[in-house]
């Protein structure tokens, strides 16, 4: 899609474009003197995090969480998506492949007049507040999710299997937002080479450091139930073991006196006497009541 005109005041255009195609790059570096180096960065789907100054105009790569749901995840364009931010005294232009609630609440915020004396600058920076929105959202998604998972795992039967594959799926997801955010540090420091407020700054690596210290925080809960889980799956296995246990022992002598019984002897005396096969079953009666009694006072 071509670039797109969606702001303009007496100081400065907001230029917008929206999946950006190799063939587009020349018409666009062209139009806007911006280096086509440049906007290839803002087409290859895994690339990092960054901020270049290059005088008269500041770039910088950011990534905005998708909140999607995705088979695989494998890279951060799993978990995020870019948004390229080109910056000058009287322009931005922005260079993303899909559309986002970032970008759309906040030219809503500028048609609306709910944001005083916008410039470029202002308007990256918040830009950059609703990037972390992104990210704040989707912790409150995960923290939904994982107390779903919480009650499944200590309240219902749920396959082993099942819940540790979504256990690590969901462990990965966290990593992957919590590289992005990690590597966002570049950028989010940027911002003090901007002709902006401190004050504004400030509540902007605030809201950095909360999204990061929020991720760290999950991906620490999210590794505590996952070994929580693995010891309850112990657990139960050792049960089952010892149940196991308890029975072969009950049966442990009584298969060796079936046993001996049932080798073919020709001369077995107790196969004379009229009560002999009674009088065995209530041996091996005695013996099963002995190892309970046996077992109850051991607490075993």
């Amino acid at each position: 899609m071509p670039a797109s005109l969606i702001f303009e005041t007496e100081k400065f255009k907001w230029i917008d474009v929206l999946d950006l195609q190799i063939q587009e790059i020349k018409s666009i570096s062209d139009e806007y003197k911006i280096n086509h180096l440049l906007l290839e960065d803002c087409i290859d789907p895994n690339h990092l995090p960054k901020f270049e100054d290059l005088g008269d105009l500041k770039f910088l790569l950011t990534r905005i969480n998708t909140n999607t749901e995705r088979l695989n995840l494998n890279t951060i364009s799993d978990v995020s998506t870019k948004l390229g931010i080109f910056l000058k005294d009287d322009l931005i232009l922005t260079v993303h492949r899909i559309e986002s609630d970032a970008m759309k609440n906040l030219l809503k915020n500028l048609k609306e007049d709910k944001i005083s004396n916008p410039n470029p600058y202002k308007v990256a920076l918040e830009l950059a507040q609703n990037i972390f929105k992104s990210y704040e959202e989707e912790n409150l998604i995960l923290l939904e999710q994982m107390e779903r998972m919480e009650n499944e795992i200590f309240l219902k039967n749920v396959s082993s299997s099942t819940q540790i594959k979504r256990l690590y799926k969901f462990k990965r997801k966290i990593g992957l937002n919590q590289k992005v955010l990690n590597l966002s540090s570049e950028w989010v420091n940027s911002f003090d080479k901007l002709p902006l407020e401190a004050v504004e700054i400030k509540d902007l690596k605030d809201s950095y450091k909360d999204a990061l210290s929020d991720y760290d925080h999950l991906n620490l809960q999210t590794g505590n139930l996952i070994n929580m889980f693995i010891a309850l799956s112990d657990q139960k296995a050792n049960q089952v073991m010892k149940m196991l246990a308890i029975y072969s022992v009950y049966f442990l002598p009584i298969t060796f006196i079936a046993g001996l019984y049932g080798m073919n002897f020709e001369y077995m005396p107790e196969l004379k006497e009229p009560y002999a096969y009674f009088t065995t079953l209530g041996v091996m009666l005695l013996i099963v009541i002995v190892t309970f009694i046996y077992f109850r006072r051991k607490k075993w």
